[in-house]
């Protein structure tokens, strides 16, 4: 016996319409020179008013105090070696941060390492800036006052460029090392100086 129903074949099903992939639109080469370039200038401006303000007020002339400490220039010259040594673990955690087998308080201890050795030199540079002002009586003095300056310039910068993403690997790196160079000049100008010159004591 035949079987006469009718084969009725099944509706081809029409293919899924492919989700065309929208592929963001690559930013200009030179996209983060206007960025940068307005982070460097804040930072020069930060540089320059703390200068032109060191040297034409009238300085102060009250003392930094600390208990425990012989006088005021050996607090400056212990505060600036204690930001020097935390500069120096910032140093040698910086390049290990983007390590795959670093370990995992690598990053806390490079963030607050910084963040204490920046705070160690306020009260040196409100004391310098305030009570003191911009010396350039010698060479040292004058090359002590402007990189100081030139130091929270730079710190400013690099805190910029913290905020902006997009900005090329070698940015925070570079401000990073000329951070750490600018305080060990400090070092070398003011806690060296005094250590070598009025011996090594608190």
């Amino acid at each position: 016996m035949t079987d006469t129903r009718e084969t009725v074949d099944a509706p081809a099903t029409a293919p899924e319409p492919v989700a065309r992939r929208v592929r963001p639109r690559p930013e200009p080469r030179d996209a983060f020179r206007l960025p940068l370039l307005t982070f460097l200038l804040v930072g020069c401006t930060v540089a320059v008013v703390l200068g032109v303000y060191a040297a034409e007020h009238e300085p102060a002339g009250y003392s930094l105090d600390v208990a425990g400490f012989s006088s005021p220039l050996y607090v400056k010259a212990w505060l600036t070696t204690a930001a020097a040594v935390l500069g120096v673990v910032q140093l040698l955690t910086a390049g290990r941060m983007h390590d795959a087998g670093a370990r995992p308080w690598t990053r806390t201890v490079h963030r607050w390492s910084g963040r204490v050795a920046v705070l160690l030199t306020v009260p040196v540079v409100v004391h310098c800036v305030y009570a003191l002002g911009f010396h350039s009586d010698s060479t040292r003095a004058l090359v002590h006052s402007a990189v100081g300056c030139f130091f929270y310039g730079v710190f400013v910068a690099k805190m910029l460029a913290l905020t902006r993403p997009g900005l090329p690997r070698w940015v925070v790196p570079v401000l990073g090392g000329l951070l750490f160079t600018t305080l060990l000049a400090l070092w070398f100008t003011s806690s060296l100086w005094v250590f070598t010159s009025s011996g090594f004591r608190f």
